[in-house]
């Protein structure tokens, strides 16, 4: 029912005064307090009113740390320090269903706990234990400062967490032309499916950050109800690639963050040069002075798309978002520099009864700092609380059928298939060949082996040598092998960052030095950017005071 429309008052010129001074007023005690967090939820959905509505956190009020109330200071802040926990991973080398290696770093709760280290088998097949499963942006990995914060506050909750380190990164080099790329979800399925038939007891959480969202967000609406996740979160999504193409072309700000990660992209691109001069064109990839060109000279002709626009459309989570089945938090800062709010699909988040939508007013790219010194990050207290609530509550999702790792017939296109090129936002980029994609889905679990040994020259160089190692042992995605297992009584080795790369080639070493360049690089742009945008409002300021 709508009511009758009724006719505004005139307001006299004293009411206008008295309603601006309230507004100010009002401004000052939300500096003090925080703006209200905004949820976008269906009003009939269950998911809201027995999981989120009991999160005081996302009832709550977002505070950004005073110093870093900026959000390019936020992001530059996340990206140069970070204020990361000190820990270890355990490192896991699972090999894909073409001869990929990705490298699964564990953090168990018994490595936080206050009791020590944990027995030599930490993880038994029935351990009821949650798990976290952990898919990074394009260009991070797990030493990043904001995984680390989400890895570690959720094994002190006393779960199991485990970060997918995407291929090539993580200090695992290629073992094939297939790299992962903004849309490809593959290595994301063949993860999930096998921790969820190794440890078939404890429910698995997984959550995406950045372009690892849009995987995320992208996987669950290409499998539906039929995935054995029990609930998920996607942090700062960009949701639709070519929306926020557009958005990084509109002010000084947002191209110094484009050329930043052009930047960034010919540094990785150099590291992989022998992939990228043969599927691309390496002269316009050298030449490139925007992300768009490099796209157009490598991700075009790579993955074979016709345009830039088509690569940007077919990778975009928010056409995915109607067909989601899982319980699902997703959180966007609405003053993010890389990803717009322009792009964040409100009617169909609204739409679906098992999506919550929380926003912000402030928080940067998955950054979210709060306290007076910046030691705590908002969206990872948010993320703990919410799979908490909901692994108490019984509204954890079932899977409907038994899986198969295939891609879904629907929305299957040719960014699922084909060669691709990865969009990184740090400054990475990837490329990936289609001819190991042909194989039937009922070889994948058999191919799908955990190589697990301290030497890198271990790991498994093509997907030849795969079958004959499965041919050798059993199913291992029935439980009949044990992948973790090593030839000591540990099954999960303890490697520090420096142990994992030491091994690495020359190549490796050259990603590191253009990281640290890009890094530095991008810290000079926004802080020019930040000071002339400062530097007038600074000057009356100043003379204001004098006088």
């Amino acid at each position: 029912m709508t009511s009758p429309a009724k006719s505004l008052p005139t307001l006299a010129p004293s009411s206008v005064s008295s309603k601006s001074k309230a507004h100010k007023k009002q401004v000052i005690g939300n500096g003090f307090r925080g703006d209200p967090v905004s949820l976008t939820f269906n009003s009939s959905s269950v998911i809201y009113e027995a999981v989120a509505s009991k999160c005081k956190i996302l009832r709550g009020r977002y505070l950004a740390t005073p110093w870093l109330s900026s959000p390019h200071l936020q992001t530059l802040f996340l990206h140069i320090h970070g204020r990361p926990p000190v820990f270890s991973y355990r490192r896991q080398k699972f090999l894909a269903a073409d001869g990929e290696t990705i490298a699964l770093d564990w953090l168990l709760n018994c490595d936080v706990s206050k009791e020590g280290v944990c027995e030599n088998n930490p993880i038994s097949k029935d351990d009821s234990t949650p798990i976290v499963l952990v898919i990074p942006g394009l260009s991070s990995d797990s030493s990043c400062a904001y995984i680390k914060h989400l890895v570690f506050k959720m094994a002190k909750r006393g779960w199991n967490v485990v970060v997918s380190n995407h291929r090539g990164l993580g200090g695992i080099s290629l073992t094939s032309d297939c790299i992962y790329n903004a849309g490809w979800t593959e290595d994301a399925r063949s993860v999930i499916d096998y921790l969820h038939q190794e440890y078939p007891q404890a429910p698995v959480f997984v959550v995406g950050t950045s372009i690892g969202a849009n995987i995320l967000v992208k996987y669950l609406g290409e499998d539906g109800g039929n995935t054995s996740i029990a609930g998920a979160v996607a942090i700062c999504s960009p949701w639709d690639l070519l929306v926020c193409d557009r958005f990084i072309y509109r002010r000084l700000v947002q191209r110094l963050y484009d050329r930043a990660l052009t930047i960034g992209l010919q540094g990785y691109a150099q590291l992989h040069q022998p992939v990228y001069s043969r599927l691309g064109n390496w002269e316009g990839i050298k030449k490139a002075r925007t992300v768009r060109d490099f796209d157009n000279h490598g991700t075009c002709l790579v993955a074979k798309f016709e345009t830039v626009d088509t690569y940007y459309r077919r990778c975009s989570s928010a056409s995915y978002v109607g067909n989601v089945s899982v319980p699902l938090l997703c959180i966007n800062a609405l003053d993010d520099p890389l990803c717009t709010r322009e792009a964040i699909p409100w009617d169909e988040c609204r739409a679906n009864k098992n999506i919550v939508l929380a926003t912000t007013e402030h928080g940067g790219h998955l950054s979210f700092f709060e306290g007076l010194i910046g030691d705590t990050l908002w969206w990872v207290r948010a993320t703990d609380e919410f799979l908490s609530v909901l692994h108490a509550s019984p509204y954890m999702h079932r899977q409907n059928k038994i899986h198969c790792s295939s891609l879904h017939p629907v929305l299957e296109s040719s960014i699922d298939q084909g060669p691709y090129l990865n969009i990184k936002e740090d400054g990475m980029v990837a490329a990936v060949g289609d001819e190991q994609q042909t194989m039937i889905a009922e070889d994948l679990s058999d191919k799908q082996q955990m190589i697990h040994d301290k030497n890198n020259e271990d790991i498994v160089p093509n997907g030849e040598q795969c079958e004959d190692e499965t041919e050798s042992k059993t199913d291992s995605m029935h439980g009949t092998t044990e992948p973790f297992k090593q030839d000591t009584a540990s099954n999960l080795d303890i490697m520090y960052p420096h142990d994992i790369t030491a091994p690495m080639s020359q190549c490796l070493n050259q990603l590191s030095r253009q990281n640290r360049r890009s890094v530095w690089l991008f810290a000079y742009i926004v802080g020019s950017a930040v000071f002339i945008v400062f530097k007038r409002k600074l000057q009356k300021y100043l003379s204001s005071s004098i006088a």
